[in-house]
């Protein structure tokens, strides 16, 4: 028999997040984000749940690649463009949108002759101070690229980087559009936060990640991801599989950090860091057995997980358990851990099986 925990995809929440971004930006084209195997979902999870995306977008031209294998024929943008000649040449053979940000990309691509047009997206630095070219340079760069005969369409786009604070991505939008003004091309502007302020910003591509796979961009605490209109794409539980009984002043777990103050009763749970699970987090981190709410206490172990379930009396071996989904939002979760639901979500671990519910009438 398997090891207990199970991530269990839902492919239902993730169409109903995109329709959520939808609602959001109806006059704009839809990039669903889907770079590191769909933030841990599984990229033909994804696949299936983003259907009626517009393109997809992501960074690693073999699974860009996957996505053509799988049947997609809309748009798939790399997000950090082409590092070397032959992935100019597969992103023209499989039909790849191309990011370029800096003069190396470009000067590659202007060196080449490739079998069809590729789509590029010009990344314009306003603020981020990551990727992109100065925005002083911008006539310039769209002036060699509409003389090159490979080049097809051209967007500009940039990313915010406070665009999860208020009006945080107000200052970059307006460098972007001083630089920009009378330009003749589509821009790609909207990350999820900025999303939710598409009537200020009002760019002709979106480009969503988390919101899609009903996690919060700003912060638990802020704006949940339930009050924003998203619901859990990801429920990763498993099982208890030992109850052990502590008396006041025993120890539990590795260096011995937590420390009973009363008679207690500890449920041992099939989960640990060697899953995905943060190694830091710490006692108190909610976790949901039988349905109810209770605690982590001590340190997280490789494989293990040790919990409160002092006042929990029906919990015993075999016992459900829920580390984040449905019942307890991710976010949550990362903030007792002091971390993002990005980092939780992405960290799953291979060894985690995957099963994807709610197929059936998608994709």
């Amino acid at each position: 028999m398997p090891r207990p925990i199970l991530a269990t995809i839902d492919a239902r929440a993730m169409a109903h997040n995109l329709q959520r971004a939808r609602m959001l930006a109806p006059q704009a084209r839809l990039h669903a984000v889907v770079k590191s195997d769909g933030y841990g979902h599984g990229l033909a999870a994804a696949r299936t749940g983003f259907a009626q995306a517009d393109g997809f977008a992501l960074i690693e031209l073999d699974r860009a690649i996957a996505l053509r294998d799988m049947g997609w024929r809309g748009s798939i943008l790399l997000l950090e463009g082409c590092f070397s000649r032959l992935d100019w040449q597969a992103a023209s053979e499989h039909r790849l949108s191309v990011v370029v940000h800096c003069e190396e990309q470009l000067a590659m691509l202007e060196s080449l002759s490739l079998p069809r047009r590729v789509d590029v997206h010009v990344k314009l630095n306003t603020g981020m101070n990551r990727l992109g070219f100065p925005l002083h340079r911008v006539r310039d760069l769209l002036q060699r690229l509409t003389s090159h005969g490979t080049v097809g369409e051209i967007t500009l786009m940039t990313h915010f980087a406070c665009a999860d604070q208020p009006d945080g991505h107000l200052e970059q939008l307006r460098r972007f559009r001083q630089a920009t003004q009378g330009l003749p091309f589509p821009t790609s502007l909207c990350n999820s936060a900025a999303c939710f302020d598409w009537g200020r910003v009002e760019d002709q591509w979106i480009r969503p990640g988390i919101m899609l796979y009903g996690a919060t961009p700003f912060g638990h605490i802020r704006r949940p991801a339930a009050s924003l209109g998203l619901e859990p794409a990801m429920t990763l539980t498993t099982e208890i599989i030992a109850i052990q009984h502590l008396s006041p002043g025993d120890a539990v777990g590795y260096g011995g950090t937590y420390v009973a103050s009363r008679s207690e009763r500890i449920a041992v749970i099939a989960a640990g860091y060697g899953d995905g699970y943060p190694r830091h987090a710490p006692t108190g981190t909610p976790v949901i057995v039988g349905g109810q709410r209770t605690r982590l206490i001590g340190r997280i172990s490789m494989d293990k997980i040790t919990v409160d379930v002092t006042d929990l009396p029906l919990a015993t071996v075999g016992t459900r358990v829920e580390l984040w989904g449905r019942q307890l939002p991710v976010d949550e979760v990362a903030e007792a851990a002091g971390t993002i639901g990005y980092e939780l979500l992405t960290a799953v671990a291979p060894r985690v099986p995957r099963h994807v519910q709610g197929l059936s009438g998608l994709g």
